[in-house]
């Protein structure tokens, strides 16, 4: 089991796009909010605030120790505020199956700093610790266990696709020719074979060399590209007339995934264009308020680094 400990900072964690992310989803008193990705409760803090003291604001989070920094939350909310635990997508399709509405829907995807700060959590190549990687400390399966039973193929695509890692089929090799050893067990051991497997200079180059592989295969143990899919159509459905979606992607392929779906539901008439008139009945369902995403200025990332690659988009459901 975690330990349930907060980190001295919690209380200041600071989060993504605070500020752009309070502008446009533009909370008003008395409105219904959804932090589907509550982590250390720094974005439904703010909304919190925006809420002024009348409304409700509906948390959710996998990660059990998610619920510590909700019952700090909790505390000075000042709202009518509950905690709901499970995968966002899944509660949210609960959630919209069982008619709940809500005013401005908030998705920050991706791991969070509570658990990339948590050396136990294996998150992070930086620290030596068990290879787990799970937001949800229930779920299978672990970064141990795929690095443990995947092929050689299979973790070439992952460190390829999700990780975007030049040297993937060299990686994958080695990681295959490690385990038939010894077991891969720990970061340190995953970073040491990673290191192992790609020329000199590149482990020289920009960032540190396990970055990339370690994102893929975070995103693989999470599954986080299908829960991000799954998750927007309900998002959508829950939304009154008016309300908005925000989600902060980290990653090209959680973008493009947002971008897509935005795009297709504020289409309307998707009828071939020689027809005389429209026969689909398609009606936008979302208006785009981002035509682009929003980037974190260069105040943000020069105080906080891992907010560099963070990309916003907002609709309004028409």
């Amino acid at each position: 089991m975690l330990p349930n400990v907060l980190p001295r900072n919690a209380a200041d964690h600071v989060p993504v796009l605070a500020a752009e992310v309070r502008e446009l989803l533009a909370v008003q008193p008395g409105e219904t909010v959804v932090d589907a990705t509550f982590g250390a409760g720094g974005h439904a803090r703010l909304l919190a605030e925006d809420l002024g003291g009348q409304g409700k604001l509906v948390a959710i989070d996998r990660d059990p120790t998610a619920k510590s920094y909700f019952d700090r939350f909790k505390a000075g909310a000042g709202v009518d505020v509950r905690f709901l635990r499970g995968d966002f997508s899944l509660v949210l399709t609960q959630l919209a199956a069982n008619d709940v509405r809500a005013d401005a829907i908030l998705l920050d995807i991706g791991v969070s700093s509570m658990q990339i700060d948590r050396p136990e959590r294996g998150f992070s190549y930086a620290t030596d610790a068990p290879l787990d990687m799970r937001m949800d400390p229930t779920s299978e399966p672990t970064a141990r266990e795929i690095l443990a039973t995947w092929g050689e193929r299979e973790l070439q695509d992952v460190f390829r696709r999700y990780g975007e890692e030049r040297y993937a089929r060299q990686i994958a090799r080695a990681i295959v020719r490690r385990r038939a050893e010894r077991p891969l067990d720990r970061t340190g051991e995953l970073v040491e074979t990673i290191k192992s497997a790609i020329p000199t200079p590149a482990r020289f180059g920009e960032g540190h060399p396990a970055k990339r592989v370690f994102q893929a295969l975070r995103i693989a143990v999470n599954d986080e590209l299908a829960a991000l899919e799954a998750a927007l159509p309900p998002a959508l459905a829950m939304l009154r007339p008016g309300g908005r979606l925000a989600v902060i992607s980290f990653h090209s392929l959680e973008d493009r995934i947002v971008k897509r779906f935005v795009q297709e539901r504020a289409r309307g008439c998707t009828c071939p264009p020689d027809f005389p008139v429209c026969v689909c009945g398609k009606q936008p369902e979302l208006r785009i308020v981002t035509s682009k995403p929003v980037r974190p200025s260069a105040s943000e990332t020069g105080d906080n680094p891992r907010a560099a690659p963070a990309r916003l988009r907002v609709a309004v459901k028409i």
